[in-house]
């Protein structure tokens, strides 16, 4: 809990960063902000509860594609005043009272002036109207009551309607039942279809028969295996929305680093997001940067594509700088990273460097994280040290991979054997 609390401080720092302000306004705001650090986190396990009943932890990618979205849309929302929000949450300020106390900003007389890209314009105003009981007969709109017993709150169709207010128009009949009985029919479970439509409410304006299911046929022809379908929509709906040249351009690239047709299918069906990453700005580069440590690219993608979409400045280099200067040689780095490719989505701060320290305390060689370097993928708190402490208070030694990679059954019993076995002697 604590590294994921600071994984998120961290997004929200670069988010706000982003938006101007600098290095020590962003410290002073996130100082101030623990009431909505604890809300983006009730977000993250919301989001991805089955990780945490089996004690792993989120990468820094999936954090971060968890939390991004959601800040976008609080800005798009609050525009200049988001820091305030963030500040004050769960109280924020009313949007139109906090730009009129403003004294940075000129007097305003007209009310019209207020518009601006990150604040709701009237057509937004409108289209969220229609999630609200103003009607002359009190009744919301029918794909309205319709999504509601589907499971979205009214808060969540608020949500899509300010970033796509089209949503709040289409018909019920004509686009959005035909496309959620479409992702029924597919094995999408109904729980999984307000995630999906709030990640991706273009779906329902697009034809099924002539966009929709001709993308999945072109996609099934790329390789990605059609029983996995209701999952590849709920990982990434949004890949049923890319051009066919873009579709192709990315299976071109998976092709041209070696990988075979089979893998290619592997990558678009366990990870589709890869297709959302620039080829010359983000996979190339990336591809470029492992070569240069002599790691297997085709072997990486094929086992961990979404170490593709990480930063090589801010989150590759790092980390092989860390591992360099704890004695390891860079045939050393390759082997770990080809053995387990999410090595490189965790935290520097907040997962590895703390599990190196304790690493440290175990009677283990350095050359066993070179043999199992999932290490890093278990949770320091509710994997690691337990394990280690009730090994250690047994008596006797077992493996890395041992300790922490058997069931809980399995482990205990392993444990008497090898006391039992100690006994004996």
């Amino acid at each position: 809990m604590a590294a994921e609390k600071e994984e998120a401080k961290a997004v929200l720092t670069l988010f706000i960063k982003k938006q101007g302000l600098s290095n020590a306004n962003a410290a002073r705001t996130i100082n101030k902000s623990d009431a909505f650090v604890d809300h983006l986190l009730s977000r993250l396990h919301s989001i991805h509860k089955s990780r945490y009943l089996v004690g792993r932890e989120l990468t820094t990618l999936e954090i971060r594609d968890a939390l991004n979205p959601y800040l976008e849309t609080l800005l798009e929302e609050y525009g200049p005043i988001l820091v305030d929000v963030v500040e004050n949450y769960p109280d924020p300020p009313p949007v139109k009272e906090k730009l009129d106390e403003d004294p940075k900003l000129p007097a305003i007389e007209n009310s019209d002036a207020l518009a601006s890209p990150s604040i709701p314009t009237d057509k937004k105003l409108k289209a969220l109207a229609r999630v609200s009981d103003i009607s002359p007969t009190g009744k919301l709109p029918s794909h309205i009551v319709y999504l509601l017993e589907l499971g979205m709150t009214l808060e969540a169709l608020r949500d899509v309607i300010r970033k796509f207010p089209a949503f709040s128009y289409y018909s019920l009949d004509g686009k959005i039942k035909p496309v959620v009985e479409f992702l029924l029919h597919l094995g999408v479970p109904k729980s999984e279809i307000p995630t999906i439509l709030t990640k991706r409410p273009q779906l329902c304006g697009i034809s099924l028969t002539e966009n929709l299911i001709p993308t999945m046929a072109f996609l099934e022809d790329l390789g990605v295996d059609k029983k996995q379908w209701a999952k590849v929509i709920y990982r990434f709906p949004a890949l049923l929305t890319y051009s066919r040249q873009k579709l192709q351009a990315t299976v071109d690239f998976l092709y041209e680093m070696g990988l075979s047709a089979e893998s290619v299918g592997k990558v678009l069906t366990r990870c589709p997001h890869i297709i959302s990453y620039s080829i010359e700005d983000k996979l190339r580069p990336t591809a470029d940067y492992f070569r240069s440590l002599n790691v297997d690219v085709s072997l990486l993608l094929h086992r961990s594509p979404q170490t593709f979409g990480l930063s090589i400045e801010a989150n590759l280099k790092p980390l092989t700088k860390f591992f360099l200067e704890r004695g390891y040689s860079l045939e050393d780095v390759a082997t770990m990273i080809s053995r387990y490719g999410t090595l490189y989505t965790f935290s520097l701060a907040d997962n590895l460097m703390p599990k190196w320290e304790f690493f440290q305390t175990m009677v283990y060689p350095k050359t066993e994280l070179i043999k199992f370097p999932q290490y890093f993928g278990y949770s320091l708190e509710a994997r690691i040290k337990p394990r280690y402490e009730i090994m250690r208070k047994c008596g006797v030694p077992l493996l890395l991979n041992q300790m922490l990679s058997l069931s809980d059954d399995d482990f205990h019993i392993l444990l008497k054997k090898k006391m039992e076995r100690k006994a004996s002697r």
